[in-house]
Order: C-alpha cells, then sequence, then structure tokens
C-alpha cells in the first residue's frame, strides 16, 4: 500500500468520524420541533445535549476537507467546482446552524427563539440531506472531460441513486440523533426520544437497506457486500435495544450503521475518487489525483504527531459531559426590563 491508498484510508476515518459525531447533531437538530415541541425548558435540555460538543465534532469536517485539498487536489478541484452549489448550500446551512446556537439565548422573546430554532432545523435538515447526495454521485459518478472538468449540470446531480442516498442519510441521522436524546436525557423527553427513534429508525432500516442494496448491485464486491450486512444488521439490532430501553447499547449500534455505512461507500469507490460518466479514462484515481510523495510524507508524520492529541481532547470533553440531563435541571429564564 503507497501513500496515496493510506491517505485515502485516513479520508475515509475522517469522514466516517465526521458523519458519527456530527450525524447525531443533526439527527438532534432536525428533531427540536418534534421532541421540544413549544416547550422552551424541553428545547433547551436538547440543545444541551449536543451544546458542549457540536462545534467539536465540526472539526472533523474541517480536517478532512483539508486533508483532502492537500492529499488530493485534482479530487478537491474537481469535486468542489462540480459541486459548487450543493457544497455551497451546505456550507451556508452550517453557518446559519452555529449562529443560530449561539444567539438564541441573547433575547428574551419567544418569537426571537422561535426563529433561531427554525435555523437550526434548516442547518441540520440541509447538510444531512445534500452530504448524502454528494457522496451518492461520487460513487455513482459525474461527468468529467478529459481534463477532469464537470461537464454536466445540477440536474444531473439529483439523479436516483444520489436522491436515495441523501433519503439514507437523512433518516439515519434522524435515527442517530433520537438515540443520543434518549441516551444523554431523562423523564419524559428520554421515552419520547426512544419512541421516536422506534418509528423512524424502522423507516430509517428500509431506506438504508434499499440504498445499500443498490450500491452492492452497481459497484459493489465481497467487502463491501460484508460491511453493508454490518451496517443493516447493527441498525435492527439498535432498534431492538432501543425498544428495550438499552439506549447505550442502541447509540453504539447506531454508531457503528453509520461508520459501515460510510465504509461501504468508500470501498466502493477504491480505486477511483470520483469516476466519469463520460468515460473511464476520465476518472480521477486514487494515482492520477494524489499529490507528490514528498507532500504525503510530511503530511502523514503531521498525522501521526498530532491526530492523538485531537482525539484524547475530544474523548476527554465527551466523559466531562457524559451525564445525562432533564428539564428540572434547566433554570427558570432571567427576564430582562420592569
Amino acid at each position: 500500500m503507497n501513500l496515496g491508498d493510506v491517505w485515502f484510508v485516513v479520508i475515509a476515518v475522517l469522514w466516517t468520524g465526521y458523519f458519527l459525531l456530527e450525524g447525531f447533531d443533526f439527527g438532534v437538530g432536525i428533531l427540536l420541533p418534534v421532541l421540544g415541541g413549544r416547550d422552551e425548558a424541553r428545547r433547551r435540555v436538547l440543545l444541551n445535549t449536543i451544546g458542549p460538543v457540536w462545534d467539536g465534532n465540526e472539526v472533523w469536517l474541517i480536517v478532512a476537507g483539508g486533508a483532502t485539498f492537500a492529499a488530493f487536489p485534482e479530487w478537491y478541484a474537481s469535486l468542489f467546482s462540480g459541486f459548487y452549489l450543493p457544497l455551497l448550500l451546505i456550507l451556508v446551512a452550517l453557518i446559519l446552524r452555529g449562529v443560530a446556537f449561539e444567539y438564541r439565548g441573547k433575547v428574551d422573546s419567544d418569537r426571537w427563539r422561535r426563529n433561531w430554532d427554525a435555523a437550526i432545523v434548516f442547518g441540520s435538515f440541509v447538510p444531512a440531506v445534500l452530504w448524502g447526495i454528494a457522496f451518492g454521485n461520487m460513487v455513482r459518478g459525474v461527468a468529467l472531460d478529459a481534463g477532469h472538468h464537470y461537464v454536466g449540470g445540477l440536474a444531473d446531480l439529483l439523479n436516483p441513486y444520489a436522491l436515495t442516498t441523501g433519503a439514507a442519510t437523512l433518516l439515519l441521522f434522524t435515527t442517530h440523533g433520537a438515540v443520543f436524546v434518549a441516551l444523554k436525557t431523562t423523564g419524559e423527553i428520554r421515552a419520547d426520544a426512544r419512541a421516536v427513534a422506534g418509528r423512524v429508525g424502522v423507516v430509517a432500516a428500509v431506506a438504508c437497506g434499499g440504498f445499500l442494496v443498490w450500491t452492492q448491485a452497481a459497484r459493489g464486491d465481497r467487502a463491501t457486500g460484508a460491511i453493508a450486512t454490518v451496517a443493516v444488521v447493527a441498525l435492527l439490532g439498535g432498534l431492538v435495544a432501543n425498544r428495550f430501553g438499552r439506549e447505550g447499547w442502541a447509540f453504539l449500534a447506531t454508531a457503528v450503521t453509520v461508520a459501515a455505512t460510510t465504509a461501504t461507500l468508500f470501498v466502493a469507490l477504491h480505486p477511483a475518487v470520483l469516476p466519469s460518466t463520460l468515460a473511464p479514462a476520465n476518472g480521477l484515481t486514487v494515482a492520477n489525483a494524489a499529490a507528490t510523495p514528498y507532500t504525503l510524507k510530511i503530511m502523514t508524520w503531521a498525522a501521526v504527531a498530532f491526530t492523538p492529541i485531537v482525539l484524547v481532547y475530544q474523548a476527554w470533553t465527551y466523559w466531562v459531559f457524559r451525564k445525562r440531563i432533564g428539564v428540572q435541571h434547566i433554570p427558570p429564564p432571567v427576564r430582562t426590563g420592569s
């Protein structure tokens, strides 16, 4: 295995970590009006479950994008030019979502908070769908010419396979988020989250199963078949654990499903990084998209030095904020003015 293959695996791991961690963030945001309703205390409980960790989870996206730019500049250039509009929408949604987390509590007004809550829902829903569409197109292939330039249009990206992938990621992240809420809360919210996880999880299992079967039929082999089977079995096991109130096992199972689903996509993609639907020779591979060996060597030493520090710090953060919370832990709002 050369350094190009090593960095393909590293980037796959980074995207897996991002979807694993940010996935439940998206799920909590999507479920904010469902589990929070109009009760401000319940909404604050939901937001507090991800409040200490959501920004740290987004670091995985920054590192994944930076690693792709440095290790595979051709891949990065073709991907970001061809997927410009979807990626711009994702960026706007993530910015709006981050601002909403910080600003919703700045003014004591129900209308103010409702508007920012809507921004959180939007900022969670849009990336959950569009990341699936983007990765679906990466595996399916896009219209690249001989110069590796994308020559298709937006409509080409909204093909049935990519839309199926987007629906699968949306439902999977929503289930993952509901299980996380059940794991992190007490009382009625915990019970409601388990009920939502059970209902959405059944639909997610159908959507993920269909998407994985489609992927296996189009680009799969024995390895992808085995990984996809793990994903489906883990999700079903998670639904069973959730049914019996074992939220820890349920969350572990949905995490395995997210990781295995992402791994299925990358294993099905390799050794390509962005296939061409116009001609196989126009596609990008690990070999023709990689940076120079010297660049990859420097990146490898930097990753070896700094990755353990980042992992230890993030693990420590989750350990510090590991306890469950409920509405009894939410102080009453401080009223301003006379």
